[in-house]
């Protein structure tokens, strides 16, 4: 045949230029025939559809087709045509077909059969050719460019913190150490510690959990940033929603008051929800058929309603009051578990809620306090299936302030110095927040696990690929 360029399939249903001549090239889905006729299904990843290949039995031979198998990788150039078949709008005539590589049927873990999200796990090298991980990764793709354009749109700069760090964002303490010491023989000093100076860094380092300390101080000059990386926290959680690495999404946002930051998060989100149902219609479709069947449903639950906006005290009040079983205890002060927050959310306002002012006992140092000296101007978005997607606060911008509220808490913060000093240098109202991108991946999906919506999940006992 003569030269022709590669189509993606994707590009193929997008045109449909019935006649014309085209090069297509992926992975085998599924192969059946007879003696007079072939049917492969292809999928290059593009798209969630497979193309259908028409091949002549008698043009190519019998033995031709031997090789090719469930997880081949093939070259096909044919026809395009209208299909006859149920299912799919067009299908390839093939007037020639290589075979790029072979896959064992024996061999060849993905078969065409249902396979367990679990099982996959252990595939997580093969599961991006399952039309499930296809969906999922190429919905990922379209929520990373989103948020880029969605702040790029609105004048924010993309702020890079360090992923390496001396400092403890959170307080928590749950972090992955960084060190080039050889620990079969660690250099120590007189007194017995750990001698850090002959370290790389030459002090106690560890991977981030959060880009917010570092952010605050790009808003305090650029107006507004936000960062999107890989952040880490060493929690022994083995749960359906936690990952010891994940990606993060802060925007900081001088002069933003609580108010400010509200209204950002929900527009923000808003707009994410819609981008996807714009630009991932089949996935999103495919995953609503398969997996859950209100995906849809609720992902426009969430742009058609206004968020729900009330203080911490107001949603434990409704809690005390709702005469509902609780796994979890509730009363003020308590930090709120995932069944309160959906709760709120699925059977009370059935709609998303933005709770505030919390406690100051149970959220972070940097959190502005309010005048009844109890609270603090924290906020977080509940989503229903989720809880808690968005948490994040009117920074506290007084000096005098932000150093007793550490010394209440003991906090040690050499570390940190240069943040505290910022409050001395031009200060300013500001406020932000953080998104987990897996969290919102998870709740686009409709997926159950937050394994099943990173490609290669990091948990406890697991680093595997």
């Amino acid at each position: 045949m003569e030269s022709i360029r590669r189509t993606k399939i994707v590009d193929i249903f997008k045109q449909l230029e019935f006649g014309s001549k085209v090069d297509v090239k992926g992975w085998v889905r599924t192969i059946r025939g007879n003696k007079y006729v072939n049917f492969i299904h292809l999928n290059d990843g593009s798209t969630i559809h497979n193309l259908q290949i028409v091949a002549d039995a008698e043009k190519f031979g019998e033995e031709f087709f031997k090789p090719i198998s469930t997880g081949a990788c093939i070259h096909v150039q044919g026809k395009l045509v209208e299909s006859q078949g149920k299912g799919q709008k067009a299908e390839i005539q093939a007037e020639s077909i290589e075979v790029y590589g072979t896959a064992d049927p024996v061999t060849y873990p993905l078969q065409k059969k249902g396979h367990s999200m679990e099982f996959l796990r252990e595939i997580a090298y093969l599961r991006p050719r399952t039309n499930t991980f296809g969906a999922i990764y190429r919905i990922r793709h379209h929520m990373a460019y989103a948020i880029h354009k969605y702040f790029n749109d609105r004048g924010f700069f993309y702020f890079h913190t360090p992923i390496i760090t001396a400092s403890d964002a959170e307080g928590a303490g749950s972090m992955f150490q960084v060190t080039t010491l050889d620990l079969n023989n660690v250099p120590r000093t007189e007194d017995g510690q750990v001698n850090y100076s002959e370290d790389f860094f030459g002090s106690p380092t560890n991977l981030t959990v959060s880009g917010q300390l570092e952010g605050e101080l790009g808003a305090m000059a650029l107006g507004a940033i936000y960062t999107f990386g890989p952040t880490f926290r060493a929690e022994n959680s083995n749960t359906p929603r936690h990952l010891a690495e994940f990606w993060m999404i802060e925007p900081e946002v001088a002069f933003y008051d609580i108010h400010d930051n509200m209204d950002l998060a929900e527009d923000f989100l808003k707009y994410l929800i819609r981008y996807a149902l714009e630009h991932c219609k089949d996935d999103i479709e495919f995953l609503n058929e398969m997996f859950d069947k209100e995906l849809i449903e609720r992902l426009k639950f969430v742009i058609e309603n206004d968020f729900v906006r009330l203080t911490y005290t107001e949603g434990v009040d409704i809690l005390e009051k709702s005469g509902h079983k609780f796994e979890f205890p509730v009363y003020w002060g308590a930090d709120l578990q995932s069944e309160h927050e959906r709760y709120l959310v699925e059977k009370h306002f059935k709609r998303p809620v933005i709770l505030t002012d919390y406690p100051k006992e149970i959220k972070s140092f940097y959190m502005k306090q309010n005048k009844d000296g109890k609270t603090v101007r924290g906020m977080d978005v509940l989503f229903p299936k989720i809880g808690e997607i968005i948490g994040g606060s009117e920074r506290e911008a007084d000096y005098d302030k932000l150093v007793q509220r550490t010394k209440e808490l003991e906090m040690n913060t050499d570390p940190i110095w240069w943040y505290m000093e910022t409050r001395k240098f031009g200060t300013a109202p500001h406020a932000g927040f953080g998104l987990g991108f897996e969290r919102l991946v998870l709740f686009v999906t409709g997926m159950a696990n937050i394994r099943d919506v990173i490609p290669f999940p990091r948990t406890p006992n697991n680093a595997e690929f």
